[in-house]
């Protein structure tokens, strides 16, 4: 039977549960022409009421008799806005962000551009009473995707598991030079010096052990496109495997050979699929491969 609709006063339609069920499967039944994705979206965006109640939760339990209230406006205009990075998604545990180039993943020094400064910021403005939790990071001059947890007890549960709950996650860079191998597997040893420039070796030399399977994309003479899949995380860890093929990557000023060709690190998280902490349901999220990467290879 299809819900029922019980008013359409203001920005508001308003609906009246008629039997147990998770919101996401009312949403998609009752909002007829909606995709799975812009059903998701709305709930993302602060969109949803129950009984009065902003929800987030997908899996949220619906009781007969409860009201629902389905935003018909544009609820992404109280989501975060920002040049720097876009909301991805959201819940009451954690926040994605798609973060873009020349921006920190957390402060180091004084008044630093930084995204959980935003992230902190648009909480507040959001009323949620929460902060952003770092858990992993990428470097002010790295693009794409990030995890921050809402609260300690979920940065705590993805840190401590965080090899099992995050499956998979891929970079693309564009690389100097042509690429001669279509695919295979960067392993050694990872150690800073004195200087906290990352330095590699193929026997142990007290660092830490990396492991990274490469895959080429495309090439031009100048230029390769090539997907990184990290299987340890360590730091600098792709640019400094990059380097060890003898192709950095382009825009390297660290590891690299001068080779800039659009002006920026071309080093993009563009795929990131974890355990969801507190639900275990699979989230997957990507991110486009920058256009001008793209353009490089047209």
């Amino acid at each position: 039977m299809k819900n029922q609709m019980i008013s359409q006063k203001g920005e508001w339609d308003h609906y009246v549960v008629e039997r147990e069920q998770p919101l996401l499967e009312f949403l998609l039944e009752t909002l007829s022409g909606h995709s799975r994705t812009k059903v998701k979206q709305t709930l993302q965006g602060r969109g949803i009421r129950v009984n009065g109640k902003t929800v987030t939760q997908f899996d949220y339990a619906l009781a007969p008799g409860m009201k629902v209230a389905v935003s018909k406006t544009k609820r992404n205009n109280l989501m975060l806005r920002s040049r720097h990075l876009k909301l991805v998604y959201e819940d009451k545990w954690l926040v994605v962000v798609d973060k873009n180039v020349g921006i920190l993943s957390m402060a180091a020094g004084h008044k630093s551009l930084n995204v959980k400064a935003i992230l902190d910021d648009y909480f507040h403005k959001t009323k949620q009473g929460c902060t952003a939790h770092v858990v992993h990071r990428l470097d002010r001059d790295t693009s794409g995707l990030l995890i921050y947890a809402k609260d300690m007890e979920t940065e705590q549960l993805l840190e401590r598991d965080w090899h099992e709950t995050v499956y998979d996650r891929r970079y693309v860079a564009v690389l100097s030079g042509e690429m001669e191998d279509d695919e295979g597997t960067i392993a050694n040893w990872l150690k800073d010096n004195a200087a906290y420039f990352t330095y590699s070796s193929p026997v142990d030399n007290g660092g830490k052990y990396a492991v990274t399977h490469f895959f080429t994309l495309d090439r031009t003479t100048e230029h390769s496109l090539v997907e990184f899949k990290l299987e340890t995380g360590r730091k600098n860890q792709i640019r400094v495997h990059a380097a060890d093929m003898g192709h950095p990557v382009c825009g390297d000023v660290k590891y690299g050979n001068g080779d800039d060709p659009i002006g920026r690190l071309c080093l993009h998280a563009f795929l990131l699929c974890f355990y969801h902490p507190r639900t275990g349901e699979w989230m997957e999220f990507e991110s486009p491969v920058p256009a001008s990467f793209r353009a490089l290879f047209k």
